[in-house]
């Protein structure tokens, strides 16, 4: 191997297109194959082996510090981790690992008494595969019956089996392509799913009975428009399925008898352009939660046999930003939000009864329902964590108001939390908007401008990224450093006008809040400009895009996972799975000249520039239908081609892995390690 390895060149071949008089030039098209997602082209995958081959040159002296800090991150890991049981029916559920294993082991008992039962062991389904991840499992009400599915490659193409869980014998019953949830009916002898089509967007939702071909299944609804996306569910009482049909900002739900989808489906409300809602049922009463007059959102009931006559039971809010709604056999439950901190609401069914407010004890937390499968239940269980606090189930007893700690995460190699603070600021952005940030270093963390900070945001749909435990976490903290979540717009983290307040027209602001963010805590003292390591992932990886454009000269180090970084190439191409639906949040640059400049003016790869640009990791996968591929690839290509610096720059591709990285519990963390070791290397802390 080379002393100095010599980073690939991606070549470049003349293409261009015009849209509104505009005309673009892209010469790294080509690295797009058109046979995606069959990738086949010779040169593709030469150059993304050879950057993989130059990945792995550059990082070889620093595999020492990466095995380290895997050691480090597997060893706050319990090997042999099992989940608490949860009762639902006459049975207890839970899911264990056993020690050395990546993927999960399936469990449940009867709730009278009996032998634990193994009904769903992954590690065998993923075996001999360089990816696996199990995407949905369901009981079916009667017990006997287990549907599960499963994608081996990355592309989020699942394949459905059915399981006898009495013999342990498949059935025949396979289905191919399925992208949702399985949902099954009353009788246990059928059950919903949705099917993708050809350009990979699940626009149907199918009732699949048990013994019949697939091809007989029947189809229960067919959206028309492209941009939106089919979902089945069912309600808490289990009495009713739902299809639901939408796109970022409209929606649609139906509703079907669970004992007989054959019934004609009741449209709770036709769609109406700008309004979402979501439905649960109690007793003949239809809980809608929605945004139809205000961002923060309200609760309305209606009966099932009138479902558009909407009446309102809480009404929105200033301060209180309602998340969902959940009902149960004696009383309904309200998530949401106030200054960005999570609240949880019990309400009785008697409008009479005041609501009751669960109290968390810290500053900054995450706190919501767990896994609450029945009904008619006397506790909720519950999960709640912090920067500091590791990951806790709780069981809250209705009736008292007690709350018993269930189980608190265990971290082998020990944990501390008294060497940790964890602070909750606000930063005023160039607007005049205060941006909140959620942040965790050591206790004797320096703030005279000298310490190393890592930096975290995402920004997007609406997408809040909660101020949460991390076991990773911890081995940037205890080599000094202080890690930082920017709640930035984009993000519903105050309200979903925080959301609005990011996307499309206002799509900047993401970008501008972010740097802001940076600059403040520069200002307050906990780092400096070079000392700031940063990271996203999908349109977090586009934010990352955007401000090496801008401010280049702040970051020490930035890693970009699977970066939305094509923006515009990729607005401009209807037949990518993903693009119609995505117009309600980026803008239609096929249509509307504004939407395309506004993109062009931001989109990080047309707007790279012949400056320095920090040292920079950039991720991306082979098979992955959301981030293709080929947007860090070309963007990667550019930079190589464009930047004046001589600081590294590296691609890696997972060439049998999609969206999400590798699988498994172990092989995740190996990669997260480079990524840790890539940061630590350039921010020049010790080892």
């Amino acid at each position: 191997m080379s002393e100095n390895p010599t980073p690939p060149v991606a070549g470049t071949r003349p293409h261009s297109f015009t849209r509104h008089g505009i005309t673009i030039e892209d010469p790294w098209a080509w690295i797009r194959d058109p046979g995606y997602p069959d990738v086949q082209d010779k040169d593709v995958l030469a150059y993304l082996e050879a950057e993989n081959a130059y990945f792995d040159a550059i990082m070889a002296p620093h595999k020492p510090l990466a095995e380290t800090l895997f050691q480090e991150m597997r060893g706050r890991i319990k090997e042999d981790e099992a989940s608490v049981p949860q009762k639902d029916g006459d049975w207890l559920y839970w899911t264990d690992h056993e020690v050395g294993a990546e993927y999960a082991r399936w469990w449940r008992k009867p709730v009278a008494g009996g032998e634990d039962q193994l009904i769903l062991d992954e590690t065998p389904l993923a075996a001999g595969k360089e990816y696996f991840r199990l995407g949905e499992i369901s009981v079916s009400p009667d017990g006997r019956l287990l549907a599960y599915a499963y994608d081996d490659n990355g592309s989020e193409r699942f394949e459905v089996r059915v399981k006898d869980l009495a013999t342990g014998e498949l059935l025949p019953d396979t289905i191919s392509g399925m992208l949702s949830e399985i949902v099954w009916t009353a009788d246990s002898k059928g059950f919903l799913y949705g099917l993708a089509n050809e350009n990979w967007r699940t626009d149907n939702a199918r009732w699949h009975k048990l013994g019949e071909p697939v091809e007989n299944d029947v189809e229960l609804f067919r959206e028309a428009d492209e941009g939106y996306r089919v979902a089945v569910g069912e309600t808490s009482s289990r009495r009713w399925l739902t299809i639901a049909t939408g796109d970022h900002v409209t929606s649609e739900v139906w509703l079907l008898p669970a004992d007989n989808p054959a019934a004609t489906p009741i449209c709770v409300a036709p769609r109406k352009p700008g309004r979402e809602y979501d439905v649960d049922e109690h007793d003949g009463t239809l809980f809608i939660h929605t945004n139809d007059v205000d961002t923060n959102w309200r609760l309305v009931t209606a009966p099932i046999t009138a479902p558009g006559e909407w009446t309102e039971r809480i009404a929105p809010s200033r301060h209180f930003y309602m998340t969902g709604v959940a009902c149960f056999a004696d009383f309904f439950v309200v998530e949401g939000r106030e200054d960005g901190l999570d609240q949880i609401e019990l309400h009785r069914y008697d409008p009479a009864i005041p609501p009751t407010r669960l109290n968390f004890p810290e500053a900054s937390y995450v706190a919501g329902l767990g896994d609450n499968p029945e009904y008619a239940v006397t506790k909720l269980r519950l999960g709640y964590e912090s920067m500091v606090t590791p990951g806790t189930v709780q069981d809250y007893d209705v009736a008292t108001g007690a709350l018993e700690t269930l189980k608190v995460q265990e971290i082998p190699s020990g944990y501390d939390g008294s060497k940790y603070r964890t602070e909750r600021l606000t930063i005023t952005a160039r607007d005049g908007t205060a941006v909140p940030v959620s942040i965790v270093y050591p206790q004797d963390f320096p703030r005279d401008g000298t310490g190393k900070l890592y930096l975290y945001a995402y920004g997007a749909y609406g997408h809040a990224i909660p101020p949460g435990f991390s076991t990773s976490r911890m081995s940037f903290l205890d080599r000094g450093m202080a890690f930082a979540i920017a709640h930035i717009r984009g993000g519903d983290d105050l309200g979903q006008h925080w959301y609005h307040e990011g996307k499309l027209e206002k799509r900047t602001n993401t970008f501008h809040d972010f740097v802001d963010v940076a600059k403040g805590l520069i200002a307050l003292g906990y780092t400096a400009p070079g000392r700031i390591a940063i990271a996203g992932r999908s349109a977090g990886g586009e934010l990352m895009g955007a401000v090496v454009n801008s401010d280049p000269e702040l970051w020490g180090a930035v890693i970009a996972d699977v970066p939305f970084v094509d923006v515009l190439n990729t607005m401009l191409d209807e037949s990518l799975p993903l693009t119609p639906g995505e117009w309600p949040e980026w803008g239609n640059p096929i249509e509307d000249k504004a939407a395309f400049e506004l993109i062009r003016s931001y989109s990080p790869y047309d707007n790279v520039s012949a400056q320095a640009y920090p040292p920079m990791l950039i991720s991306g996968g082979l098979n992955d239908p959301r981030v293709t591929y080929w947007e860090p690839a070309k963007w990667a290509a550019r930079l190589r081609a464009t930047k004046t610096d001589d600081n590294i720059l590296l691609l890696k591709t997972n060439m049998g892995a999609g969206h999400g990285g590798k699988s498994g519990r172990w092989e995740s963390l190996r990669e997260y390690a480079d990524e840790m070791a890539f940061v630590l290397w350039q921010l020049g802390v010790e080892g």
